[in-house]
């Protein structure tokens, strides 16, 4: 009934692993990053090595724990090396045995749902299946490979309103199906895209598609207890793809549109998972649960949970200063003043502007509280 969006299955993962070890376009992607000076000059070489190399290491991967335990290793070197602390709280806030919804803000396009993953690994709660836009899966390997990871496919490229609005009932019915049938936590960002300014806010037609499934007897205060929402608030000191979101950001004020570059998301996701990211914390909230009016007023009851609980760090804080109170850069702690480095004032702006807002969001809230 869900095999064009479910993840894969134990019973696939064999055939899956055989297909990927053996794409072309996957090795060389490995190559680039691993081995780099033999892929320039010895590119046929440099793709063997890494088929061999792939060969062996899923030799002894047969089945979904499998790949996610791999997983789990190697997050636990990204975190040492990409990050001076992860820290994580509120795990008491939800009850563990029953599934749960992880709505999440959105900063990066795979550790988002990554260290919420392992946040729940490492306390011996099941980990999630997470939500992924078919806008990032151009290439049917890059779909097996987030699909054997416990992902499922979020349809966004559909043409027409009726075709969008199928495939949004279809993916209510199997967000509601892994929740109570397969007894499956899962994970799924406040809206599509990354909050590139740094305002974290849930699209209420995220919650209108999560409600599509509920039959019309069912109160809504009886369908979020099934879903069982958490909202998730995750703190970056640091944005590896800062540079880059600021550059984004003023070229789209000054033109009023912005095009992708080829290969931008695979550079995105590396250069977010590779680069500095300072302290990382993950805050568990608590559920979502009574009568709401309607998808708006649950979307802000998730934004104020995110918003309450967000870490904010000396980079928050620098950059909101900085735009409260002076127009030059003395006042910036160090680290921020050199990630300031080589941008133009408007991109400077934007790139203090989307460490600040987290600051604003929260006094907002504050004086509204």
């Amino acid at each position: 009934m869900f095999d064009d969006i479910r993840p894969y299955r134990d019973d696939e993962v064999n055939h899956v692993l055989h297909k990927l070890i053996n794409e072309k376009e996957l090795q060389e992607s490995i190559a680039q990053f691993s081995l780099p000076f033999l892929k320039k000059y010895l590119p046929a070489v440099a793709n063997f090595i890494v088929k061999l190399s792939l060969t062996s290491r899923v030799k002894n991967i047969h089945c979904i724990n499998d790949i996610q335990a791999e997983v789990a290793k190697y997050l636990d070197k990204i975190i040492k090396t990409s990050t001076s602390g992860f820290t994580y709280s509120g795990l008491e806030n939800f009850d563990h045995t029953k599934p749960c919804l992880f709505i999440s803000n959105h900063r990066d396009i795979v550790l988002d749902a990554a260290l919420v993953n392992y946040a729940l690994h490492k306390n011996n709660i099941d980990t999630v299946e997470a939500a992924v836009g078919d806008n990032l899966l151009h290439k049917e390997w890059v779909a097996d490979l987030m699909r054997i990871n416990k992902s499922f496919i979020v349809k966004r490229s559909e043409k027409t309103k009726r075709a969008m609005l199928t495939a949004s009932k279809h993916l209510s019915s199997y967000i509601h199906h892994s929740l109570t049938e397969k007894k499956q936590n899962i994970w799924i960002a406040q809206k599509e895209g990354r909050a590139k300014d740094g305002i974290d806010k849930t699209n209420a037609a995220l919650i209108s598609m999560l409600l599509l499934n509920k039959n019309k007897e069912t109160s809504i205060a009886d369908y979020l207890c099934e879903l069982n929402i958490i909202p998730v608030s995750i703190s970056y000191e640091f944005d590896p793809c800062d540079h880059d979101k600021a550059k984004e950001l003023a070229q789209r004020q000054a033109t009023g549109s912005y095009q992708k570059h080829e290969n931008e998301d695979l550079k995105s996701i590396t250069q977010g998972i590779l680069g500095q990211k300072g302290k990382v914390h993950v805050s568990f909230c608590q559920p979502i649960q009574g009568e709401f009016e309607d998808s708006k007023a649950i979307a802000l009851a998730i934004d104020n949970q995110i918003i309450q609980h967000y870490k904010l760090y000396k980079s928050n804080l620098s950059a909101y200063e900085q735009l409260n109170n002076s127009n030059n850069m003395t006042n910036l702690n160090d680290a921020l003043s050199e990630r300031v480095q080589q941008l133009t004032q408007e991109q400077k702006h934007w790139l203090l502007t989307m460490y600040a807002n987290p600051v604003f969001s929260k006094k907002s809230l504050e004086q509204v509280l």
